[in-house]
């Protein structure tokens, strides 16, 4: 490897397993060192194993340490930075990858695994950036980042298509996933003049998530046989690309990575506009003038079901 980030410590959450500790390996390898922060959940957030955060950085060799707390909440978070900077000496890479899942039709959900889903996928990546990024601007501004302005600071988080088209059953799944890039956005934003970048990776790749799809039809059958023959190292290149050096010129994007080809989503923008009229008048031109630019109801299964570059 060629060291691109030497000197940068990095909290990676749900890095225990799957994509989570295949970023981790990878900034590893380039010079980081990193917090494995990974409770050792199941995919439905049930029955922690502190072991699996363990296990992990051990693996990973001497530039990695373990903390299986679960990060969803202020205190924790705040914790998990404390001991970046004690253990470190600072914190440059957050990577917000943890997510639980608990699939449900709207009309069948339990309000608590909504409540469950929405404070492990999007309150604890905002409780992280909350504790983070107070830490990165004062590093900024103490010279951490070098003479030319703080370059180290990067912000990732792991989002996923479903929260860009939904998904049959995943109303709160997509929901934190649409809630995550809404907060990556923001992040940028009120980051910029701390020259710190947020942006946001969609990944395809095996995970717990693909290997527990119960097939409804073929289509979902082949879409699953696909997302299986894609590694998650795919996606570990992407994130430790943003971190790098040159990757202080991305902020506020949205990258999907599908095996060895990436791509950037468009991000919601007006495409087009009428002049309204009466309620009584109005969903018919609404129909007729701007019908035709109606986003359909493909769901993300449906949209990528095609071979993936591998």
């Amino acid at each position: 490897m060629t060291g691109l980030l030497e000197g940068r410590a990095a909290i990676v959450t749900g890095a225990g397993r799957g994509i989570g500790r295949a970023i981790a390996e990878a900034l590893v390898a380039e010079g980081a060192k990193v917090i494995v922060a990974d409770n050792g959940a199941s995919i439905s957030g049930d029955d922690g194993d502190p072991e699996i955060a363990r296990e992990a950085a051990k693996a990973l060799g001497k530039n990695a340490v373990a903390f299986s707390e679960s990060v969803a909440s202020p205190g924790v978070a705040r914790q998990l930075v404390d001991m970046a900077v004690k253990q470190f000496g600072g914190i440059d890479i957050i990577v917000n990858n943890a997510a639980i899942l608990r699939d449900a039709f709207v009309f069948r959900a339990d309000p608590r695994d909504w409540d469950a889903v929405i404070r492990t996928n999007l309150s604890a990546a905002f409780y992280l950036i909350n504790a983070a990024s107070g830490v990165m601007r004062e590093q900024g501004k103490s010279g951490r980042g070098g003479k030319d302005g703080y370059d180290w600071g990067r912000i990732v988080n792991i989002v996923s298509s479903a929260g860009l088209y939904g998904n049959l059953g995943q109303a709160a799944y997509a929901s934190a996933k649409a809630g995550l890039f809404g907060l990556t956005r923001v992040t940028a934003m009120d980051l910029a003049r701390a020259q710190i970048t947020a942006n946001a990776v969609a990944p395809f790749a095996r995970t717990r998530v693909t290997d527990i799809i119960q097939p409804a039809n073929e289509a979902q059958k082949t879409y699953k046989e696909r997302a299986l023959k894609i590694g998650a190292h795919h996606v570990a290149n992407v994130v430790t690309a943003l971190c790098s050096p040159a990757g202080k010129a991305i902020t506020g994007q949205l990258l999907g990575v599908r095996g060895r080809e990436v791509f950037l989503f468009a991000q919601p923008r007006p495409v087009a506009t009428l002049e309204a009229g009466a309620p009584a008048t109005l969903a018919q031109d609404l129909v007729a003038k701007l019908g035709p630019k109606f986003t359909d109801l493909t769901t993300d299964l449906e949209a990528f079901n095609t071979e993936p570059l591998v």
